[in-house]
């Protein structure tokens, strides 16, 4: 698996599944390396990955990431092995615990310990049985992490991160713990405007999902931010902390922190400033911008 420095994270769950297709073969043929998929109250996220592999033909596709409440291990294990092995080695398998407001609001499953939760249901994929013809490599496990906790795991049970909503500050200290040799892979979320009222307008738009979920307002705490902080839609300190805006000259600063910071693939997920969401509430993708930035993983 050749995993590049950039690629596209983006809820395919706004576009059909023809016009699906035709995104993910533009973010192909633009030369990213990857593209990631959230699961939430749409799509079962492997079919969705499987339907993509599809539909392209070297592009790495990646949950990012799949709910391990919503899947056994057993059949986690099995749907991350028969599409590694179908796609020829373009299936890159994220995890994550989720958050009680899905877990437990929505799905009606009790909400254990996360890193308890991961470390148990990661050793039962493990001895999960598999026969069906394995992949030629095996492949690869990264962990929807923000705590040092969880990228512990991370780096101990499986081959890296995939932090979400995340500063370059973040990315250093995730790099710190994982050491090197583990997968850091970080979304990244950027906006193109240089106004700063519409830019963050736009941003706290995408970014209302989250501003309330304890997961998230942890690890802003922990990353210095105040309960203050996440009021009236997130403080313009917050706002900018998390979200690049302004032209692409700052949206490319932001990306090289966190390569400098030891990221080594970040996940692009753009917001346009005229329309941040879409009508089933996840970021509408900018392909203007992400076609002009694509040239930055050649």
């Amino acid at each position: 698996m050749k995993l590049g420095k950039l690629g596209v994270w983006n809820a395919f769950d706004e576009f059909t599944a023809a016009a699906g297709a035709n995104m993910a073969r533009r973010i192909e043929q633009w030369g990213y390396s990857a593209i990631w998929l959230p699961e939430a109250l749409g799509r079962d996220v492997i079919a969705q990955s499987a339907w993509l592999l599809a539909n392209t033909s070297a592009l790495i596709v990646a949950p990012g990431i799949a709910n391990i409440y919503g899947r056994d291990p057993m059949m986690m294990h099995a749907g991350q092995l028969g599409l590694a092995e179908q796609s020829g080695g373009r299936f890159l398998l994220g995890l994550g615990v989720s958050h009680p407001r899905i877990v437990s609001d929505v799905r009606g499953h009790d909400f254990g310990k996360p890193v308890e939760t991961m470390r148990r249901y990661l050793g039962a994929m493990k001895t999960s049985p598999y026969l069906a013809p394995a992949p030629a490599i095996a492949p690869r496990t990264v962990i929807a992490a923000l705590g040092p906790k969880m990228l512990a795991l991370s780096r101990d049970d499986a081959d890296g991160a995939h932090p979400y909503n995340v500063s370059p500050a973040h990315t250093a200290m995730a790099r710190g713990i994982l050491g090197p040799g583990k997968l850091l892979c970080v979304e990244q979320k950027v906006v193109l405007e240089t106004d700063p009222d519409r830019a963050r307008d736009a941003a706290r738009q995408a970014l209302r999902f989250y501003i309330g979920i304890s997961t998230y307002q942890n690890n802003w705490l922990r990353m210095g931010f105040t309960a203050a902080d996440f009021e009236n839609g997130g403080s313009d300190r917050l706002i900018d902390d998390t979200i690049a805006w302004g032209d692409e000259a700052a949206i490319i600063q932001r990306i090289e922190q966190h390569w400098e910071a030891g990221a080594d693939h970040v996940c692009l997920q753009t917001i346009r400033a005229d329309r941040p969401v879409g009508e089933r509430g996840f970021a509408c993708i900018d392909e203007k911008l992400l076609a002009s930035l694509a040239r930055l993983n050649r």
